[in-house]
């Protein structure tokens, strides 16, 4: 690479930074949609549910109020709850359309040891019966069968009387007992046949839980025919192409798609997910559309979705059965796994996929036996760096052969230097000659690729590290962030909204980089270098806001990385000798 090729790299990387830098501070956010209530809801909040099982009418109560439906108007009521609980999750039913206004997680907190709660009780309810997503939401009568199980009914103006079954089934596992269960029954009361045009079964809605989580993370997303298909809370957005302006998509305000056979639909945030798997059918189509949580902050953006279900008939005195599987709660691989409809294709683990189910899985194994993620994240880096290490001696001795040639190869380049293919006619015969491969010290940077972002694929989805503490590090799946200086949220690529966050462990990991690479052999030239100087950078930029484990997992790595090497450099120096070719060899031999 020549002196003006450096140049070129260098004021591109400024100019970057520079245009980042500008459109943090000047150019205004995007004009958010607006939030869409629900139908029929008005904006007075019902408070939740207490626990334990109770049938109450709100003190401060809901109000529902006619909606335009194609079927049916809705007169006002109260709103009454119940509540079904078991050891893990807690859901508040609503005789709002009969179904789960919230699922109270009873062993997970986000902020402020708050207890995580999926859906809002003012939004769609899990499990709503609807002709249409937008359609108003009606009155069922709740009627409790157990502290398992509760029962929901209403008859429609067609009088056929929809029962809705709410119940928790037998727990197959001793933690972790998500999945709850819901039955609705069609009956025809009528005289004549009822014909159901396809109806939709509410997702409820998903919203971000941590400042950190952007819009990428809320999404619906289905698995359709083997195939896993989302859409995420921020591409409702309008977007232009970059530094242009021009605009490439407009703004919308929902999304609805026929599919061929969903096995099942969810909506999900980062680490939390409410999935709704038909057991005795496939759905037909998804609906959807964006829930903004704070007009002036396109980052705190959510969704709502529904899953539509087939048409079917029935004849007076006839009955259909539809049954539903609900899983509310985190995106635990291992008990997703166990759900019999490919549940766990929920996690977005990337290109990676097989990398990153093998490092989760390995995690989770060393976990149960140290007992402490940060542990197990070191222990999982040293198992890896244990199998590569025999590659990496073998690198290291090829760039030290390199490093040996280099004073012959400098001398060849101001030899050749005016004929570029002669010079690199000699350079490939100086290293056949003296048996040394150019490229010996790139395959395990090579394998490394695939573990780097296998991992970065993992940690993202990994809710298994929630909470998780490590010294100074108070939860692995986010930012270590100690303190954060006021007033340097322009800082480009690092800084945030409240300022220049101060996160240890990736300054702990560019250190180290640049620590590796002045211990690494000097091989190519000097502009090549001071080129690679640059992914020390390149590699804090990556890491710094993103979950601490994958910094705690690169630091590790550079250490042994290092250890390695100095090992490597004890050892005596290469000799490099010319080696005769096979006949001259053999010549040789016989004499």
């Amino acid at each position: 690479m020549d002196r003006q090729a450096w140049i070129a790299i260098s004021l591109c990387v400024l100019g970057l930074i520079g245009w980042y830098a500008y459109t943090a501070t000047h150019l205004p956010p995007p004009a958010p949609v607006r939030p869409q209530p629900t139908p029929g809801l008005t904006t007075e909040a019902t408070p939740a549910a207490s626990a334990g099982p109770s049938t109450s009418a709100s003190p401060a109560t809901a109000s529902i109020s006619p909606s335009p439906a194609p079927a049916e108007s809705v007169a006002p009521f109260v709103e009454k709850t119940e509540t079904l609980a078991n050891g893990d999750v807690e859901l508040h039913l609503t005789n709002r359309g009969g179904a789960i206004a919230e699922a109270v997680l009873l062993n997970h907190t986000v902020e402020n040891k708050r207890r995580v709660v999926l859906n809002a009780s003012d939004r769609l309810p899990i499990g709503a019966i609807l002709e249409q997503p937008d359609a108003a939401l009606t009155e069922f009568t709740a009627t409790r069968e157990s502290d398992t199980a509760v029962q929901f009914e209403r008859k429609t103006p067609d009088n056929v009387t929809v029962r809705k079954r709410f119940f928790f089934p037998p727990a197959t596992e001793k933690k972790d007992n998500y999945v709850a269960e819901l039955d609705v029954d069609f009956r025809n009361d009528g005289a004549q046949p009822y014909n159901n045009a396809g109806y939709f079964v509410s997702l409820g809605s998903s919203i971000p839980f941590h400042h950190n989580e952007v819009p990428l993370y809320p999404r619906f997303v289905s698995y359709v025919e083997g195939k896993r298909k989302e859409k995420n809370a921020s591409s409702f957005s309008a977007q232009n192409y970059p530094l242009i302006g021009v605009e490439r998509q407009a703004a919308s305000s929902k999304f609805q798609e026929t599919v061929n056979g969903a096995e099942w639909a969810a909506v999900t945030n980062q680490f939390f997910a409410t999935i709704l798997t038909p057991l005795d059918g496939k759905g037909t189509g998804i609906w959807g559309r964006p829930v903004d949580l704070q007009p002036n902050d396109q980052t705190m953006r959510g969704l709502e979705a529904a899953l539509a279900m087939p048409a079917f008939q029935l004849q007076p005195g006839q009955s259909a059965t539809h049954r539903f599987q609900i899983y509310l709660g985190p995106k635990l691989y291992d008990r997703l796994k166990k759900l019999p409809h490919h549940e766990e294709e929920i996690m977005d683990f990337g290109w990676f996929k097989l990398v990153s189910q093998f490092l989760l899985n390995f995690m989770n194994l060393i976990h149960s036996w140290v007992k402490n993620y940060g542990w197990s994240i070191i222990i999982l880096t040293a198992c890896v760096k244990g199998v590569l290490w025999p590659l990496q001696n073998k690198a290291n001795r090829s760039m030290r052969r390199m490093s040996a040639l280099a004073p012959k190869m400098q001398e060849l380049k101001e030899k050749y230097k005016d004929d570029p293919t002669r010079m690199n006619q000699e350079v490939m015969k100086l290293y056949k000659d003296h048996k040394v491969n150019p490229v010996g010290g790139c395959l395990p940077m090579m394998i490394q690729i695939p573990i780097f972002f296998g991992l970065f694929g993992m940690l993202r989805e990994a809710a298994e590290l929630r909470g998780a503490t490590f010294g100074w590090v108070r939860d692995l799946s986010q930012a270590d962030t100690l303190f954060t200086i006021p007033g340097m949220s322009w800082v480009p690529f690092i800084g945030s909204p409240a300022g220049l966050p101060i996160n240890i462990l990736p300054i702990l990991m560019g250190a180290t980089n640049i620590w590796l690479m002045r211990m690494t052999p000097k091989t190519g030239d000097a502009t090549q270098r001071r080129v690679m100087m640059f992914m020390p950078l390149i590699f804090l930029f990556f890491c710094y806001n993103f979950a601490a484990a994958l910094a705690l997992y690169y630091t590790t790595q550079n250490l042994f990385t290092i250890l390695q090497l100095y090992q490597n450099q004890k050892q005596p120096a290469p000799v490099l000798e010319k080696v005769a070719p096979p006949g001259k060899r053999d010549r040789k031999a016989r004499r």
